[in-house]
């Protein structure tokens, strides 16, 4: 390991000359109370900024422990010192001067969600903050001394502010984590009492607008209906009340703009912890929940669809469903049976983004196209029979058939953002209406079976003997000449997942290469057990770590690689 005198000796004798002199810099480095890593330099000043690190050992940071001793914990801490390493970063960027990207200082912006990201990693030993630092340039030509005031004056400064305990707000660090073990507690106790979400009295559903995430201002606070009010008793917030959603099957119906789906919204991003003041601290939903969805157009990679679609008039066989261009019923299906194998607990779905005919036949309908002349069996039909066979709850949106009513556990109404329990007046109703769906035949549960997919990996184009990846936002990334379009897998929160799931595929194709025939679902499953044991680190094969990946559910990794187009039979 170099020292700080070093880096600025080194510096000074590369000053003037042509950027790609800045490579001699790369390296490790100790100043005092920190070591600094330089990861990788940019080629030019126009490229894509150098990646630098801070490492602070744990004894000069002197956090307590207490702070960061379980998973939730630690992950909220985290979470917390990259927004304060932010904040103070903020007031030195584009302080140096330079050309192209010089000057730029940057790490990653976090949402209103909590997640456990690349930029920052704590344990007893060290804190290691990944940051992007635009080298200064003139022209294409080094200017040492603006990059000597980022090394020298800028990174210690954020530092010393940011990742020292003694620096902190005590209070607040405390309030961080606190927060994040109240959290976990609901968590704990949504599989106690058998719900499959919580949503607190107080709770702020609406957002302030189509484009932002913040909490909207003036908007009706959540009230529980009494009926289905319960009373948690939170470690460090002490009691609170809300609606607790048991698990079966959960109807919410309402007039047009009454709040239905700005509650499922809610609920579909309960499956992330929220940071204080987002109004949906205490929304929790069973983590496993997955987002439903029609999605024409859609890749469907050797798919068992047929618990909902068979005996297609082409003959196409379901239970191995791959096409290009998936139509609303064929794409939902797929998305549905996706779920259940990633190990879905429960189904969230909208009636506004699901394909009409794939979700229910009403019993004019039905009378009129015998159901051996229908391919589709109709969710409806299944879905009181996922809940009992194979236990994963439905909470559904509709407002067009009143045909869900029957197969509804729990029956809520939102009215102007007010929820009511209407569960046994509609149950009256429905006596004096014969509007019921078919019913599914005993032993239908078979359907469900599991079918080992066995896939090869199709040639992948490389450069330079690597598989490259590059990302086009939150939406989608291209792996080779692939593109992998996920703009509908709707529980993706921030642009750093998608740069994850692009780093699993990778990782699973170089895997499969040259392989035989592969259990593409071991092979998720065992991806899966790496990161819950490593974290993002298995993702990579060398020492560098990328600053811009955090971590994602294991229901968006079958997600990614069901609409991945390059498996062969």
């Amino acid at each position: 390991m170099h020292t700080e005198r070093e880096l600025e000796q080194q510096l000074m004798s590369i000053n003037r000359k042509s950027y790609p002199a800045y490579k001699s810099l790369q390296g490790s480095y100790r100043f005092p109370g920190f070591v600094l890593h330089i990861d990788h330099v940019q080629g030019d000043p126009f490229a894509a900024p150098s990646k630098v690190s801070a490492e602070v050992d744990m004894r000069a940071a002197a956090f307590p422990e207490e702070l960061f001793d379980k998973a939730c914990k630690r992950i909220a801490l985290q979470d917390y010192l990259i927004r304060k390493f932010g904040k103070v970063m903020s007031e030195y960027m584009f302080q140096a001067k330079g050309s192209g990207k010089s000057g730029l200082m940057s790490i990653s912006r976090c949402g209103q969600e909590v997640l456990e990201r690349t930029a920052l990693e704590m344990d007893r030993k060290r804190i290691l903050v990944r940051f992007e630092v635009g080298f200064p340039a003139n022209g294409r030509t080094i200017n040492a001394l603006e990059l000597k005031k980022i090394l020298f004056d800028f990174v210690p400064a954020c530092v010393k502010k940011s990742l020292y305990y003694k620096s902190l707000d005590a209070m607040a660090v405390r309030k961080v984590v606190d927060l994040a073990e109240d959290q976990q507690f609901i968590r704990e106790e949504l599989v106690k009492r058998n719900l499959v979400a919580f949503v607190a009295n107080g709770a702020v559903l609406p957002r302030e607008s189509g484009v932002s995430d913040r909490p909207m201002k003036g908007a009706v606070a959540f009230e529980s209906p009494k009926s289905m009010e319960i009373e948690l008793k939170l470690p460090h917030r002490g009691a609170l009340k809300g609606m607790g959603i048991p698990r079966g099957i959960t109807l919410i119906v309402g007039g047009g703009y009454h709040g239905k789906s700005t509650l499922l919204k809610a609920l579909e991003l309960g499956v992330y912890n929220h940071i204080a003041g987002d109004g949906r601290e205490y929304v929790i939903t069973d983590d496993t929940a997955m987002k439903i969805r029609a999605e024409d157009g859609r890749a469907v990679s050797h798919v068992n669809i047929s618990p909902f679609i068979n005996h297609l008039p082409n003959g196409k066989n379901t239970k191995d469903f791959s096409t290009e261009d998936a139509s609303g019923s064929t794409s939902q299906a797929a998305n549905v049976v996706e779920a259940v194998e990633s190990g879905a607990g429960a189904l969230l779905i909208d009636e506004d983004t699901s394909a009409t005919n794939f979700m229910v036949r009403d019993a004019l309908m039905q009378s009129v196209i015998a159901k051996e002349q229908e391919p589709i069996t109709p969710f409806i039909s299944r879905a009181r029979e996922l809940y009992e066979k194979q236990g994963v709850s439905v909470i559904l949106v509709a407002g067009s058939s009143g045909a869900y009513f029957y197969i509804a556990d729990k029956i809520l109404q939102m009215d102007t953002y007010r929820t009511y329990d209407i569960t046994e007046r509609v149950k009256k109703i429905c006596t004096d209406w014969d509007d019921a769906p078919e019913e599914m035949e005993e032993g239908s549960e078979k359907v469900w079976k599991k079918y080992n997919r066995l896939l090869k990996a199709g040639k992948v184009e490389k450069k330079h003997g690597q598989i490259k990846t590059k990302q086009f936002g939150k939406d989608s990334f291209s792996i080779g000449r692939e593109t992998v379009d996920i703009k509908y897998v709707e529980q993706i929160a921030d642009s750093e997942q998608t740069t994850t799931l692009s780093c699993v595929l990778k990782v699973i194709l170089e895997r499969m290469e040259g392989q035989r025939e592969q259990n593409l679902d071991m092979m998720i499953e065992k991806v899966w057990k790496e990161m819950e044991q490593t974290g993002l680190r298995t993702l990579v094969s060398g020492s560098y770590i990328s600053s811009s990946m955090a971590m994602v559910r294991k229901q968006e990794i079958y997600a990614c690689l069901n609409r991945y187009r390059g498996f062969e039979k």
